[in-house]
């Protein structure tokens, strides 16, 4: 059986996710290395936000 393709999400789905993994982090009460996972998985979604906004930027310039 063939994997359905997945979806990617949209900004605003990503930026959602950043802001509730900034809010546990902001709780103080995770273990250390949930806390170093959590960081990464944040890098992870700045990374993709941003490349989001860099291709709308490159759209609104070609048109």
């Amino acid at each position: 059986m063939a994997k359905a393709a997945k979806k990617e999400k949209t900004y605003e789905q990503l930026l959602n996710e950043l802001s509730e993994i900034v809010a546990k982090m902001e709780e103080g009460a995770l273990p250390l290395e949930e806390m170093l996972e959590q960081y990464r998985q944040g890098v992870a979604l700045i990374q993709q936000c941003r490349a989001r906004l860099d291709l709308a930027e490159e759209a609104l310039r070609d048109d």
